[in-house]
């Protein structure tokens, strides 16, 4: 029997009062694993409520002590680690290994470091700019921030977004994506085992719901990760009331690789990072640019690699990756992959996985594409890599360049002149060497141009949920 879903405000589960719902379903199957409701503007404002005044004592809260509470959730995390897996499964159908690996332990691991992060904010030291005064800077929370979740990754987004607020001293008023909302919610009840009620705040709904989210007076700054339309209209919105926006949006990740390159090794590596998660990574290899006299080497040893792969298995143990997330994505990726323009070659793949009940994909190889082809400048979230030949380096740049998307890149060469340069060049926000997709809590993960801007990961993600007030003191 399918459960009712409840929103999570000020520190219990509550009914929304919003009179329309909708299935929460299984990829794997197409069968219902849950029914969600669509809050409506009270929901939101009672989140919002909750969240504002939990914020007049939590703001206070020393940095040890916000420490000591995201240490604890992170503890939860990896002792519910089973529940949580099982909850994220159900709405993705993703590997439950890799949600225990990629999600429950690197997330746990993320919150460490956020815990430490909270005791170490900077600001200027306190001096005599001006004789006869001492000015210091205070680096403040910002107050109540709304945050708005994907379907790809939704446990981890959740902890990219609410660790850094909750370091800084925010509260949150977070809505996951319609199709994935379980394992926040088991979240947001481990949360609410350690931090004070209203601190943590999870309303469940679609578009609409988000919208709400990012209009509300309350809401200091909206956080986003998600698509580039989803992330316009954010930004707009947050502009009507000028408030801040953070948005971390799509990637169409190129992977360079030259005739020097280990082509065995990087085929193997660049298989997997454009695979994972079924290719729904904003930071999946998508795209890859070959120097021309390794190009059909590269292709053979790409399709080999395909070959290998196992998907559309009921038991997900036997899966190298699961299904695209939703109906209306999966359907949106086979007409891409019937659309395929004439001039472009199918390697392998391009098809719904054979006698997959759910929404699986075959891993996908296509030469002979246009740089002006749909399929290498829009972002497909799906088991799909484009190869294209490239003749000189200023040519490598200007094809990774050339679409509207900077999130990741890598390089695969054993030049180090063709590294460092191509690193400089690289108009992305992160250049990896000779591997891909790798992350650390350390390291700021964001992008330019149409991927947004805001940093998650990293102390920058801290300084992200923060202000800067100058503070002057006349001496006399």
């Amino acid at each position: 029997m399918s459960s009712r879903l409840e929103n999570y405000i000020n520190g219990s589960f509550v009914a929304a009062s919003g009179s329309g719902d909708f299935d929460v379903t299984s990829p794997v199957t197409g069968e219902r694993v849950a029914v969600s409701p669509v809050s409506d503007a009270a929901d939101v404002d009672a989140a919002f409520r909750a969240a504002r005044e939990a914020f007049g004592s939590w703001r206070s809260v020393t940095p040890s002590e916000r420490q000591r509470c995201l240490l604890a959730l992170a503890d939860n995390m990896e002792q519910h680690s089973e529940e949580l897996v099982e909850a994220q499964h159900r709405n993705t159908g993703q590997p439950r290994r890799i949600i225990a690996e990629e999600e429950v332990a690197a997330g746990a691991d993320q919150l460490r470091f956020f815990a430490g992060a909270a005791r170490l904010l900077e600001g200027r030291g306190a001096a005599e700019y001006l004789e006869g005064h001492t000015s210091y800077v205070r680096r403040e929370p910002l107050g109540v921030v709304a945050q708005i979740t994907p379907w790809n990754f939704p446990l981890m987004m959740a902890v990219w977004k609410i660790g850094p607020a909750l370091a800084a001293g925010n509260t949150i008023v977070l809505k996951p994506s319609e199709t994935t909302p379980e394992s926040t919610l088991v979240l947001a009840r481990l949360a609410g085992e350690v931090f004070p009620a209203g601190v943590f705040n999870v309303v469940l709904g679609d578009g609409s719901t988000g919208q709400l989210l990012s209009e509300n007076d309350t809401a200091a700054m909206v956080a986003i990760t998600g698509s580039v339309r989803a992330g316009q209209a954010v930004a707009t919105s947050a502009a009507k009331s000028v408030k801040r926006a953070h948005l971390e949006l799509g990637g169409k990740a190129p992977a360079v690789v030259f005739a020097d390159a280990d082509l065995e090794k990087a085929a193997e590596m660049i298989l997997t990072f454009g695979t994972f998660n079924a290719g729904q990574d904003c930071t999946a290899v998508t795209r890859v640019l070959v120097q021309d006299s390794v190009h059909d080497e590269l292709v053979a040893l790409l399709a080999a690699q395909a070959a290998k792969l196992t998907t559309g298995e009921l038991d997900d143990a036997k899966n190298d990756y699961g299904p695209l997330n939703n109906a209306r994505h999966f359907e949106t990726v086979c007409n891409k992959l019937k659309n395929i323009p004439e001039h472009a070659t199918v390697i392998t793949g391009g098809v719904p996985a054979e006698d997959a009940a759910g929404f699986f994909v075959e891993p996908t190889i296509i030469t002979g594409l246009h740089q002006d082809d749909e399929l290498v400048q829009e972002e497909t979230f799906a088991p799909v890599l484009t190869v294209q030949p490239f003749s000189s380096e200023a040519q490598a740049v200007e094809l990774a360049n050339g679409v509207d998307y900077a999130l990741a890149s890598s390089v695969w060469t054993t030049n180090q002149g063709h590294a460092m340069r191509m690193s400089r060049d690289l108009d992305f926000g992160c250049v990896w060497v000779n591997t891909h997709l790798l992350l650390v809590a350390e390291m700021p993960h964001g992008g330019f141009k149409s991927s947004g801007y805001g940093k998650d990961l990293s102390i920058y993600s801290v300084e992200e949920y923060t202000r800067v007030k100058h503070v002057m003191h006349a001496l006399d």
